[in-house]
C-alpha cells in the first residue's frame, strides 16, 4: 500500500502538531480527518484550507475526546467519506496549571478525561475500522514521558500514562498488523506553549532555549514529520515504542 492510498484520522487537528500533520500528510498523498473541540477558539475550515492548498483532501468533524459516541462519529466519517482508515493519530490535548492545594477532583478527571482517556477513545474506534498495515500514535510529552514539572502534576501524569497505553497496545494489536507508537515532543512552539497562563508562554520559550542544544525551541511541523514517518510503511517494524522529538534536550548534561 502506498500513502497516496491511506486515510488518516487526526485528533486535535485544528492547530499546532495536528494541523501540521494534516499538512504533511496532504503533501504524501494521505487524505486527512480533521477532529477539532467545538469550542476551540482555532478555526478547523483554516486546516481543511491549508491542506487544500497543499493537494490534499480534508474534511473537519467536530468530535470532543471526552464523548465516546463524539469519537466514533468521527471514525465513521472517515471510512464513509473516503471508504477506508489505515492511521489514527491521538493528537487531541489541553494544558492547565494547577498547583498541588488548588488541584481538585474536577480538574484531574478533566485532564485525564482529555489527554489519557481520550486518546484511548481514539485508538479504541479506530482499532475496530483499521486492517493491517495501519498505525496509531499519540502525542505524549517530554513533561511526564521524560520530565516531571510542578503545578502541572496532572497533566504530567496523563502523558505519562499515554506511554504505558501506547506499549500495551502495541503488543495487543501486533498480531492484526497493526502498529501502536508514541512521539514526545520537547519544547515546541505552539498555541498551547504559548500559553504564559498554563505553559512557558513567549519569554519562557526563549529563555528555555538556551538550554536545548540545538539552540531552539521546535517547530510543529517538525514534530509532524516524526509522526508521518512512524504512520508509514518506512516504520512497518516499529510498534510499543517512544521516539523523542526535542532538538537533545533531555540528553544534555545539566550545566
Amino acid at each position: 500500500m502506498t500513502d497516496s492510498t491511506k486515510v488518516a484520522v487526526i485528533s486535535g487537528g485544528a492547530s499546532g502538531i495536528g494541523r501540521a500533520l494534516a499538512v504533511a500528510y496532504a503533501r504524501a498523498g494521505v487524505a486527512s480527518v480533521i477532529g477539532y473541540y467545538p469550542g476551540d477558539p482555532h478555526d478547523p475550515q483554516a486546516a481543511v484550507d491549508e491542506v487544500t492548498a497543499n493537494g490534499g483532501r480534508a474534511v473537519a468533524v467536530p468530535a470532543d475526546v471526552r464523548d465516546s459516541a463524539a469519537v466514533d462519529a468521527l471514525v465513521r466519517t472517515a471510512v464513509d467519506t473516503f471508504g477506508r482508515l489505515d492511521i489514527a493519530v491521538a493528537g487531541a490535548g489541553i494544558l492547565r496549571r494547577a498547583p498541588l492545594a488548588e488541584l481538585t477532583d474536577e480538574r484531574w478527571d478533566e485532564m485525564l478525561g482529555v489527554d489519557l482517556t481520550g486518546v484511548l477513545r481514539v485508538f479504541r474506534s479506530a482499532a475496530a475500522a483499521i486492517g493491517p498495515g495501519g498505525a496509531m500514535v499519540a502525542v505524549s510529552s517530554i513533561a511526564g514521558g521524560v520530565y516531571g514539572w510542578d503545578d502541572h502534576a496532572h497533566y504530567a501524569a496523563a502523558k505519562a500514562g499515554v506511554l504505558g497505553l501506547v506499549r500495551s497496545l502495541g503488543v495487543e494489536l501486533a498480531p492484526r498488523g497493526i502498529r501502536v507508537n508514541a512521539v514526545i515532543p520537547g519544547l515546541i512552539e505552539t498555541p498551547q506553549s504559548l500559553d504564559a497562563e498554563n505553559s512557558l508562554g513567549p519569554d519562557g520559550l526563549r529563555a528555555a532555549a538556551r538550554g536545548i542544544p540545538t539552540g531552539r525551541v521546535g517547530r510543529a511541523a517538525e514534530v509532524a514529520g516524526v509522526i508521518r514517518f512512524l504512520t508509514s510503511d518506512e516504520a512497518s517494524y516499529v510498534t510499543g515504542q517512544q521516539l523523542v522529538v526535542d532538538g537533545g534536550l533531555t540528553t544534555r548534561f545539566p550545566d
